[in-house]
C-alpha cells in the first residue's frame, strides 16, 4: 500500500485541521479524565458518593437538553457551535485552577463547572458528529471514523501518560489548565476549516417540540438505530459505574500513585488505538452489523481482570482488561456511528445523533450515582464486577435486531 493510499482524507486540508482539532481538544478531554475526579479524590478528599454526584454532574447535560440540542444544532451551521462550545469550554474550565488558588475550590464548585462544561459538550458532539458527512462526504464515513478514532486513542494513551506526572508535579487543579489551552487550540484551528455546510433552510413554521419528536421518531422507528441505542444505553450505564469507582480503586485499594493511574489508563488508549487501525478492516471481514454485538461480547468480560487484582505487578497485567475494551469499545463505534450517519438525511443529522445521545447516554448521571452508592454499600471491588457484568449484556439488544446479520452499511 503506497503512502498516499493510507493517508487518504489525510490529504484533504480541511480534514487535516479538523484531525488536529480533534487530536488537541481530546487531550485537553482526556486529562479531564484523570484530574477532574482526582482533584476531589486527592485535593478535595472526597468520599465515594461525593465522587460519583462529580461524574453524574460531568454528563448531566445529555438529560438536560440533550433533545433539544438535536433541533437548535440542526437550524445552524456546525461549524460555528463547534467553534464557539470549544471556546466556551476552555474558558469554564480555567475557573477551576483560579478557585483552587484563590482558597475557594469546593466539591460544590467542582460539580457546577462540571455541569456546564457536559452542557457544552452535548452542543459540541451533536455539531461534530453532523458535521463529519458534510466535509468527507458519505462514501467515506468510515474512513473519516476510523482517522478520528485513531487520534482520539493516541490522545487516550498521551493524556493519562502525560496527566499523571503532571499532577505529581503541579497538582490537580493546575493541570486543568493545559485541558482549557488544548480545547481552545481546538476551537482556533476550527475556524482556519474554509469548508462550510450550506446554511439550513429556516422552516416556515419553527416549533421545537415538533422537531424534536420528528428526531425522536426517526430513531425509535428504524429497528437497527433503535437496537444501537438501546446497547449503547446499557453498556454506558454500567461503564460509568465502573469508572467511577476505577480511580477509588486504584488509588486507595490498590495503592497507585498519578503516574501508576495514567500508566494503567494509558493501557485503555493503546486498545482504542488498536481497534481504531484495526476497525475498518475488521468490519469488512465481519460485516460492520455483526461486529457492533461481537465487540461488546468478546471484549467486555476481560474487565474482571481488574478487580481480581492484588497490589503488585497483577494491577498492571489486568490493565490488559481495559486495554480490550476499549479496543473493542472503538471498533463497535466506528460501526455504529457509520451505520448512524449513513442511515439518516441530511435535515435530520443533529436531531439522530442528539435522540441517541439523549437515551445513551442518559443513563450515565445514574450511572456516576449508582456506581456511587454502589461503591459505598458493597465497596469497589465488587462495583468493577457489576460494572463488568452489565458492560457484557449490551451486546443483547444489536444481537435481537437485523444488526446481527447486516454485512454492509446501507444507503441512506
Amino acid at each position: 500500500m503506497s503512502k498516499t493510499s493510507r493517508l487518504g482524507l489525510l490529504r484533504d486540508r480541511d480534514f487535516g485541521r479538523l484531525f488536529a482539532a480533534t487530536a488537541l481538544g481530546q487531550l485537553g478531554d482526556r486529562i479531564i479524565f484523570l484530574a477532574l475526579p482526582l482533584v476531589a479524590v486527592m485535593a478535595l478528599n472526597a468520599d465515594e458518593f461525593q465522587v460519583g454526584l462529580l461524574t453524574a454532574m460531568t454528563t448531566a447535560g445529555s438529560l438536560l437538553v440533550g433533545l433539544p440540542a438535536g433541533a437548535w444544532v440542526d437550524r445552524m451551521r456546525k461549524r460555528s457551535v463547534m467553534i464557539s462550545t470549544d471556546l466556551v469550554r476552555a474558558l469554564v474550565l480555567m475557573t477551576i485552577p483560579a478557585a483552587w488558588w484563590a482558597g475557594l475550590l469546593t466539591i460544590w464548585w467542582l460539580c457546577t463547572v462540571s455541569l456546564l462544561h457536559g452542557v457544552l459538550t452535548v452542543f459540541f458532539d451533536v455539531a461534530y458528529v453532523s458535521y463529519l458527512p458534510h466535509l468527507v462526504g458519505r462514501s467515506n464515513l468510515v474512513e473519516g471514523n476510523s482517522k478520528l478514532s485513531a487520534i482520539r486513542s493516541v490522545t487516550s494513551i498521551s493524556g493519562p501518560a502525560a496527566a499523571g506526572p503532571l499532577i505529581g508535579l503541579v497538582g490537580a487543579p493546575s493541570t486543568l489548565l493545559v485541558s482549557s489551552a488544548g480545547m481552545a487550540v481546538s476551537g482556533l484551528l476550527a475556524i482556519t476549516i474554509r469548508r462550510r455546510e450550506p446554511k439550513p433552510e429556516p422552516s416556515k413554521n419553527p416549533q421545537l417540540r415538533r422537531e424534536i419528536k420528528e428526531g425522536l421518531g426517526f430513531v425509535l422507528d428504524h429497528p437497527a438505530l433503535r437496537a444501537i441505542m438501546l446497547g449503547d444505553a446499557i453498556f454506558n450505564l454500567f461503564l460509568v459505574m465502573y469508572q467511577t469507582m476505577l480511580l477509588i480503586f486504584l488509588e486507595r485499594e490498590m495503592g497507585l500513585q498519578p503516574f501508576g493511574i495514567g500508566l494503567v489508563l494509558s493501557g485503555m488508549g493503546c486498545g482504542a488505538l488498536l481497534g481504531a487501525l484495526m476497525a475498518t478492516t475488521i468490519s469488512k471481514w465481519i460485516g460492520p452489523g455483526p461486529v457492533i454485538w461481537l465487540a461488546a461480547l468478546v471484549t467486555c468480560p476481560l474487565t474482571v481482570l481488574m478487580p481480581l487484582a492484588r497490589p503488585g505487578w497483577s494491577v498492571y497485567a489486568a490493565a490488559i482488561g481495559l486495554a480490550a475494551l476499549s479496543l473493542g469499545g472503538v471498533i463497535r463505534v466506528v460501526a455504529q456511528s457509520s451505520f448512524q450517519q449513513a442511515l439518516t438525511p441530511d435535515r435530520l443529522l443533529g436531531r439522530m445523533s442528539a435522540t441517541t445521545r439523549f437515551v445513551s447516554w442518559g443513563g450515565i448521571p445514574v450511572g456516576g450515582l449508582l456506581g456511587g452508592a454502589s461503591g459505598s454499600a458493597f465497596g469497589a471491588t465488587n462495583t468493577l464486577w457489576i460494572g463488568a457484568a452489565g458492560m457484557t449484556l449490551s451486546a443483547v439488544p444489536n444481537f435481537l435486531s437485523p444488526l446481527r446479520t447486516m454485512r454492509r452499511v446501507p444507503s441512506e
